[in-house]
């Protein structure tokens, strides 16, 4: 059956998955029956979509990342190499509780994850947030901030474009791309 994506010979599609147009499967990959996947996306070698995630359009997946039940990464986000998900916060080998158990974890539009990076589940991260390689994080990050250690806490806020904010009075302006940002009790928006 022909398709209008492009999927590597070594990776396996379950009957069921939604795939959009023009996005690129490499090597390795499993997407599970359930699976939805926008267009213009690129999943990376040995990536997995479990069936009830949902990926949005234009995402990167670097390599070795699994997106499982209950994880929506919204268009335009970046998954670092590595990168690892959950969605049991107490997860049992003897007694299982399952997806009952799941918690939901949200990467909003833009959000990009450093690689080597777990993000704990039930956690949201914010709008064009950017989370540093190797952290882990256990609660929301907010819109535009920059969040790394272990656990990640905010260090500082970050435009849409990647360039660091530097705020006076409250107020930004973007070096790159001259957007700009209003702070208010430690959360940012773009005016």
């Amino acid at each position: 059956m022909p398709t209008d994506y492009f999927a590597h010979e070594s990776s396996y599609i379950d009957e069921g998955a939604k795939i959009g147009t023009e996005t690129k499967i490499w090597h390795f990959c499993h997407i599970m029956s359930g699976a939805i996947i926008g267009a213009h996306c690129s999943l990376g070698q040995n990536v997995n979509v479990a069936g009830g995630a949902v990926v949005g359009n234009h995402v990167k997946i670097q390599n070795n990342v699994s997106i499982y039940d209950g994880v929506t990464v919204e268009d335009y986000v970046f998954c670092g190499p590595s990168m690892v998900f959950t969605n049991d916060p107490t997860p049992r080998a003897k007694f299982p509780l399952g997806r009952t158990n799941y918690k939901k974890t949200i990467l909003k539009e833009g959000s990009s994850i450093g690689a080597n990076a777990t993000i704990v589940c039930g956690n949201t991260i914010g709008k064009s947030a950017f989370i540093g390689s190797g952290s882990v994080v256990t609660k929301d990050i907010p819109d535009y901030a920059i969040a790394y250690g272990n656990p990640a806490r905010v260090h500082g806020w970050i435009c849409e474009c990647g360039s660091k904010l530097v705020f006076a009075d409250e107020k930004a302006i973007c070096a790159r791309c001259s957007s700009n940002y209003l702070k208010k009790d430690d959360h940012v928006t773009k005016q």
